[in-house]
């Protein structure tokens, strides 16, 4: 599968597709998702979100390839642009 980010509507979805380009899934979508990033075990995309607001800011999420258990990644401050290390440990 290739992940990827499409902008539409003034909102910003993270997805995924066959390489051919069949079969596209959006997995989550909101004011700005960019940057997903594979897991090493193929099944979670790591992305990062920007919000608006006071509190808004860039932050770091996980997502699996089911669209389902979205979470956010604690960080010590804002936080984007997400790459996964070769190393398993």
């Amino acid at each position: 599968l290739i992940a990827f980010t499409r902008q539409a509507g003034g909102k910003f979805s993270i997805g995924v597709m066959k390489p051919d380009g069949s079969g596209e899934r959006i997995l989550t979508e909101g004011f700005h998702n960019e940057g997903p990033t594979w897991a090493p075990n193929g099944r979670v995309l790591m992305f990062f979100r920007d919000s608006t607001g006071q509190n808004g800011g860039p932050s770091l999420y996980s997502i699996d390839i089911t669209g389902y258990n979205e979470r956010r990644i604690p960080t010590p401050s804002f936080a984007s642009d997400p790459a996964w290390s070769p190393l398993l440990d």
